[in-house]
């Protein structure tokens, strides 16, 4: 299937002791045009094995690109495919030859050994990584979940407000294990109006955090709770503060495996329930 694009964009590229040059690439669909002042510059030696890989990937995305100066089409590279004695010159048949001012283009700049102006291999990103075999499987693999295995992620609560002054800064309580709530001087997070001791944050062998209501109303999502294993965005109230739990995605187990990209796009299967002991509402408000 081919990729349809919509391009309007000037470019401007400098080099060292030399006039920069300047050029537009324009198009919509699948054809490209990038008028240049200075086509030579792309043309030489250095650069022909990175201009082949351009055409060479253009193609498979069924795009064309036309290069041009002064409105005269000197090459064109994709989708396109060039007679044998072009092949010859140009390694690839992905490479047309649009006039011969192009072809004199490209041989005065390999003969004057025009240097290397493109990216090199070391601002390229990495390749997938192997075997690609699994990738490819039409068998949906088993969905687990992201973590991280230095337990990481900077799981953390923020005091949230329902208005809050322009640049107004939250409170936020990075989390350890054992972390006390409540309105006692001696807890880790102290707020007003709960009880001394309301509730504690614990980190499980699973690299779990939950939180564990000890005394007062703990909701988490509305739902009274007694102990619930927490997710990035989880809000948890507790009293009449409202906090919400944050952990960096790669370490968030709520995330199917790969996260974003790799589990929420593709197709996914249900995780397996987790089990979450809820205090009885009614019998809660009387106590508190």
């Amino acid at each position: 299937m081919a990729v349809l694009l919509e391009a309007d964009l000037e470019v401007t590229l400098d080099r060292p002791g030399e006039p920069p040059v300047h050029g537009r690439l324009r198009g919509s669909g699948s054809r490209l045009t990038l008028e240049l002042d200075d086509p030579g510059v792309f043309a030489g030696t250095a650069d022909a094995a990175a201009v082949r890989g351009v055409a060479e990937t253009l193609a498979a995305q069924g795009i064309v690109l036309s290069v041009e100066r002064d409105g005269e089409r000197l090459v064109l590279l994709g989708a396109v495919s060039a007679p044998w004695w072009q092949r010859r010159l140009t390694g690839t048949r992905r490479i047309r030859l649009g006039s011969l001012r192009g072809a004199w283009t490209s041989a005065r700049s390999r003969s004057r050994s025009t240097p290397s102006v493109l990216p090199g291999a070391g601002l390229t990103p990495p390749g997938t990584l192997w075997p690609l075999v699994p990738t490819l499987r039409r068998r949906p693999r088993r969905v687990t979940t992201t973590h991280d295995p230095s337990r990481g992620g900077d799981p953390r609560l923020v005091l949230t407000r329902e208005t809050a002054l322009p640049g107004e800064t939250r409170s936020v309580f990075r989390l350890v294990d054992g972390m006390t709530l409540g309105s006692d001087p001696a807890c880790s997070v102290v707020l007003a109006g709960l009880e001394p001791l309301h509730a504690r944050i614990r980190h499980d062998e699973r690299d779990e955090w939950v939180v564990d209501a000890i005394a007062g109303m703990t909701r988490v999502h509305g739902a009274v709770v007694d102990s619930q294993i927490l997710r990035t965005g989880a809000r948890v109230d507790l009293g009449p503060h409202r906090l919400a739990y944050v952990r960096e995605e790669y370490a968030d187990h709520g995330r199917p495996f790969g996260g974003r990209i790799g589990g929420e796009a593709g197709r996914q299967l249900p995780q397996p329930p987790r089990t979450v002991v809820q205090r009885d509402a009614t019998s809660q408000e009387e106590r508190s």
